[in-house]
């Protein structure tokens, strides 16, 4: 008699515990769901405000980038002396303030988007120093003439990194 009270017990216990089962599974998929769901809504609403905060980032790093560009920084920057050692600096220094004034966007881009721009601006800084040396004896308009010539023949690190940017925003839409 025992053993059938306990498989009595079993029998009344079986279903009460497969209905335990399924609900535990079923619970754990609702509850997952609507994590997924809250999780996606949040991230929705940040992207509707993090979207134009990015695209005034990207903006940003292209004024710089133009701004920084030799063939429009020389236009603008004009030498005060003749000295090309004062020019260099003033140049480099042009560039640095403008860099250091832009540097909070690396927030809102890519690394390798920041890491291009940093590239650009080393590069640009590089070869105004080669312009430097190579016109370490002649005047300071020859220096910005032999810039102006150089980079009339090939694209300028500022412009290799703004393609890149622009390329980055247009896989935001």
């Amino acid at each position: 008699m025992e053993i059938t009270q306990i498989i009595n017990y079993f029998a009344y216990l079986l279903p009460a515990i497969v209905v335990g089962v399924v609900a535990y599974y079923f619970f754990k998929g609702h509850t997952a769901n609507e994590e997924g769901r809250r999780r996606y809504l949040i991230q929705k609403e940040a992207q509707g405000q993090v979207l134009p905060l990015r695209l005034q980032s990207y903006e940003r790093i292209t004024l710089f980038l133009e701004r920084m560009d030799p063939n429009k920084l020389l236009v603008r920057v004009k030498p005060y002396s003749e000295s090309v050692e004062d020019y260099e600096n003033l140049l480099i220094k042009n560039i640095e303030q403008e860099y250091e004034h832009n540097l909070t966007q690396q927030i809102y881009v890519s690394q390798e988007c920041w890491n291009l721009v940093n590239a650009a601006k080393n590069a640009t800084i590089h070869v105004i120093r080669q312009a430097a040396m190579h016109e370490k004896q002649g005047a300071s308009d020859k220096m910005r003439e032999w810039l102006l010539r150089n980079f009339m023949e090939e694209i300028t690190p500022s412009q290799k990194a703004l393609t890149y940017v622009r390329k980055e925003v247009a896989e935001l839409f």
